[in-house]
């Protein structure tokens, strides 16, 4: 339950402070889409990955894997408890 506390704030957090950085323009001459930041699968998968294993090296890989590391956790986690 802890661990899910922890992981719902980080999510919050992350969403919180990318939707501050970005200015808002108003300017209609031109219109600039700037995709940046982490995304909530990766920062999910992040979170995930670092509390199995403790390592930054596999947490950073399963942050640019996403969605995709999310899924196999699923996968293998079932397999896990069964």
């Amino acid at each position: 339950m802890k661990l899910l506390l922890k992981t719902l704030l980080f999510i919050i957090f992350l969403t919180a402070n990318s939707t501050l950085l970005f200015a808002h323009d108003t300017n209609e001459t031109s219109h600039t889409i700037i995709n940046g930041g982490i995304g909530i699968g990766s920062a999910l998968a992040i979170v995930i990955c670092w509390s199995r294993t403790e390592s930054v090296l596999t947490s950073i890989l399963a942050g640019i894997f996403g969605w995709l590391y999310v899924i196999y956790y699923l996968i293998v986690r079932e397999k896990e408890n069964g």
